[in-house]
This record gives structure tokens, C-alpha cells and sequence, in this order.
């Protein structure tokens, strides 16, 4: 089930409540920041004892207090309550009820007459729910005027996140700094530009990522978000124990840090350390020392190799590299590193067995057929003549004409003619790439014939045009014969 400001809009686009995957009111019942799962709910008290007074109350961004409830109101887990603020009231959200608070409590080491336990005045009515949804969506306004109230004081510090009250009459301001901030100003400059009570407070690297939230490398919500309460000290020895390589930047988490999952294992490895010998310890063999290169602690195999020939290693497994100490210590040269390695048999590790049959599942599949024929095809001849290159292209390159029908001409225009017929230009080859010798062609795309010969044709038309042009065109007319 998810809360309303999940749901979707009348757009079609998602609200959110802008938590980072942690739901803001309480009722998706997945995404609590440090939520406990109260697995006393089911059951009742003895008889004659009286319910645990005190309630855990949530506030923004996993932020919790305990308040006690004096006028007994009847008050169950997800209820939304008025409770004591610095001045004003405060809206909140119960989190955790019954005998666990008591539980809760004992861990944080908070007593029942302690002056943090403050009181609930009463369950939030709807003015009071409006009046916190209403401060909560200046928020973000805030801090990004905030930011540039620092920016222009020129302070060096980060604002992270801004909080305000369920009255709305005062904000807190979350800031991380390396170094002391003299911020008198910047309180000055905040109360006169927002009308409201400004309080800074500092929190650490860790605190701020646990503010925030967000998803880790490990592709899950952040353990400071989720579960997490106490941050321990975090050094580069739990990552050399692990045999992990000290990359800063897989190292460190969000919050620039050494990761808080180095510790979870950490218990866990040295113990199975305690059977290794130490790194430094030299096995002395016939063919030379050996130094230590690596180990597997799970799998307990080391590997050593030879000071004068370090480009090869040597698996050996635990057992063996104890057996090598022995020999060493009664002062006797043990084996070379070649034969305990040899020793070592591997038994194949089964990912997949096939128990019904199946092979694989495009069995069935038609294979490929092999292309040859087309690249052969598509290959060039090797008998082209290279001379051929240059000629071709430009005959390529030049569009084909269209025959054109040639107009009737008349007696007098032999000078237009003969001009027209000197200016054409001869037509592309219709088979540039063939190999056949040039044949030498007219105007007219006909073979030439042998000089001083004409076929008998052509002799027919020119006496037919003599008979009937006696003035004809120069061109038709016989040379005079000297």
C-alpha cells in the first residue's frame, strides 16, 4: 500500500515525497528510516500491569525522540500527534509503542525522568497537519536561499539540510564544516529574511549521508539510513585484513568515509586468519627462498615464489606451507615449490548439469549459410589495365545524352549547321570496362571506315544529293581534283 503522496497525478507523473526511497509519512509500511518492527504487538501484559507510558516519536529525515504521554490519551503506532517543542509544538509521527520503547531506551541510555522525554499534547488536528505541510514545502526554498546567504558571507561551510518546526514559527539549519564557522551574521541575515527562530546545528559526514539517504554501491538503501544508529571507527587495517586492495575509491562510501560494511566481516576474517602464518615468514627450499605473493583465506591456499625468479608463483595449500615451517625449524631444506604444487588436485566445479537432455536452446536452429559466391562476385577483374582509371571515371561521371531527331535543314544554313556539328561532343562509351580495342567513331556513333574508301551506301546519298542540290553544302560537294 502506498501513502498519497505517492500516488500518481492527474498528469499521469508520479508525486513523491521526496524522501529518497524512504516513505516521509509512515504508511507504506517499506521504507522507515531505522524502523522497528514492534513483534510484541500481538501480545498482551499480565494481568494488573500497566501499558509503558512512553511513546518514540519520528520526526523528518529518521530523526527521533521519546515523549511521554501523562493525560493517557489513546495513542497507537502511525498516529499523528502534537508534542513539546522548544517553544511552540512540534508535529510528529509515532513510531514505536509498548514494551520496546523500553528496549529503545536502554540502548540510547535514556531514563524515564530524564528532561529530554518531553510530553505529547494531543493528536494533530487537521489545521495542525495543514500548518506542518505547509512549513515542510518551504523547505527547499529555504535552503536554497540559504546556500546563497553563505555563498555571499563567503563562510566555509555546507548547508545540508533545513528542518522546521511543526508550528512553523522556527527552522533548523544542518550545516558540516572542517574548521570553527563564526555564523552570528549569517543567523542575523537567516531570521530577517525568512521572519522565523533559526537554529545551526553541526553534524558529522556520516550523519549528514544518514540524513539524506540514498542507495549504496552494493545496490541497496544506506545501513546509517535504514538500521544503523552507532557509527564505529572505521581504519585501513579491516580492508588489509580482507585482502582487499586500498582503492580510496571503492573504499569510501557517500559521505566520503571508509565504508561501515568493512567492520560487519571484519570478526569473522580473523579468526580464519589465526591458522595462517605471517606474511613475512621466508620458506627455505632446495631450489631457494620463497616469499609470500598472496593468500585465499576461505579456500586456504597461499602463493609464494622465489626471490631470483618472482614472474612465477606457487599454489600450496595451508597443510603444505606448515609442513614447509617443520622442516625449516628442524634446519632441513625442504622440497622445491614445483612438486607440492603438483600435489594440489582440483576437483572441476559443476555450474550446470544437464538432466534432461537439453544441450542447448538453438539446437533447432538453422545454421548460417557461408556468403563466398557474393565476395567473389563482388570482387574487381584483375585484368584491368591501370591506364583505364582515369579515362573511365570521367566517362562515368558524364551523363548520357538522349539521341535527338535532326531538323530539316534548309538551303542556306550550312554555316549554322557545320557549327552545331563541330561543337558537339562525342558520346560516353557504353562499355567503358571492357577490354576490346578502341574503335574510332564519327559524329554519328558508326565506325569509321579506312580512309579514302566509302561504303556503298554512303557513296548512293552522296550522288542522290549532287542530282538534286547542284549548290549544296561544301561538305557534299567532291574535292577538285588538281
Amino acid at each position: 500500500m502506498s501513502c498519497s503522496s505517492c500516488s500518481t497525478g492527474k498528469n499521469g507523473v508520479p508525486n513523491g515525497c521526496k524522501s529518497n526511497g524512504n516513505c516521509a509519512t509512515g504508511t507504506c509500511g517499506s521504507g522507515n528510516k531505522l524502523a522497528v518492527f514492534d513483534w510484541l504487538s500481538n501480545m498482551t501484559l499480565p494481568s494488573g500491569e500497566a501499558p509503558f507510558n512512553i511513546f518514540e516519536v519520528r520526526f523528518k529525515n529518521g530523526r527521533k525522540h521519546f515523549y511521554k504521554n501523562p493525560e493517557n490519551i489513546t495513542i497507537t503506532m502511525g498516529d499523528v500527534v502534537a508534542v513539546e517543542g522548544s517553544s511552540g509544538h512540534d508535529i510528529g509521527i509515532v513510531s514505536l509503542a509498548g514494551e520496546l520503547v523500553k528496549v529503545q531506551m536502554k540502548k540510547r541510555k535514556v531514563t524515564a525522568d530524564s528532561e529530554d522525554v518531553k510530553k505529547i499534547y494531543r493528536k494533530a488536528s487537521q489545521k495542525d497537519i495543514d500548518v506542518w505541510h505547509t512549513a515542510r514545502d518551504r523547505e527547499q526554498e529555504t535552503q536554497r536561499k540559504g546556500r546563497e546567504i553563505i555563498s555571499r558571507l563567503g563562510l566555509k561551510m555546507k548547508l545540508s539540510d533545513v528542518e522546521y518546526q511543526g508550528d512553523g514559527t522556527k527552522a533548523t539549519f544542518y550545516y558540516t564544516a572542517d574548521e570553527r564557522v563564526d555564523f552570528r551574521q549569517l543567523i542575523r541575515d537567516l531570521a530577517g529574511a525568512f521572519s522565523i527562530r533559526v537554529e545551526m546545528r553541526q553534524v558529522g559526514m556520516r550523519q549528514e549521508a544518514a540524513r539524506l539517504g540514498g542507495v549504496g554501491s552494493c545496490g541497496r538503501e544506506l545501513c546509517c539510513s535504514t538500521w544503523l544508529t552507532d557509527f564505529r571507527k572505521v581504519n585501513t587495517a579491516a580492508a588489509r585484513y580482507q585482502q582487499l586492495s586500498l582503492n580510496p575509491l571503492k573504499l569510501a562510501g557517500q559521505c566520503g568515509k571508509l565504508k561501515c560494511c568493512l567492520n560487519f566481516e571484519l570478526d569473522t576474517y580473523l579468526d580464519a586468519l589465526k591458522s595462517f602464518p605471517k606474511q613475512d615468514k621466508i620458506l627455505k627450499t632446495e631450489k631457494g627462498d620463497a616469499v609470500f605473493v598472496k593468500m585465499d583465506i576461505f579456500k586456504k591456499l597461499v602463493w609464494y615464489t622465489y626471490k631470483n625468479e618472482s614472474f612465477k608463483w606457487f599454489k600450496l595449500s595451508l597443510d603444505q606451507v606448515h609442513e614447509i615451517i617443520e622442516l625449516n625449524k628442524n634446519n632441513e631444506l625442504a622440497l622445491p615449490l614445483d612438486e607440492y604444487e603438483s600435489e594440489i588436485t582440483e576437483e572441476p566445479v559443476v555450474d550446470f548439469e544437464n538432466v534432461v537432455g537439453q544441450d542447448s536452446l538453438t539446437r533447432f536452429d538453422t545454421p548460417k549459410k557461408p556468403r563466398r559466391n557474393n565476395r567473389r562476385k563482388s570482387r574487381k577483374p584483375a585484368n584491368r589495365k591501370p591506364e583505364n582509371k582515369s579515362t573511365d571515371a570521367k566517362t562515368e561521371k558524364k551523363p548520357q545524352r538522349k539521341p535527338q531527331r535532326k531538323p530539316v535543314k534548309a538551303e542556306g544554313d550550312t554555316k549554322t549547321d557545320k557549327k552545331r556539328v563541330d561543337n558537339r561532343k562525342p558520346r560516353p562509351k557504353k562499355n567503358p570496362r571492357s577490354n576490346n580495342p578502341k574503335v574510332e567513331r564519327n559524329s554519328d556513333n558508326k565506325p569509321n571506315q579506312e580512309k579514302g574508301k566509302k561504303p556503298n551506301n554512303q557513296r548512293r546519298r552522296n550522288n542522290n544529293q549532287k542530282k538534286r542540290n547542284p549548290n549544296g553544302n561544301k561538305n557534299t560537294e567532291p574535292k577538285n581534283e588538281k
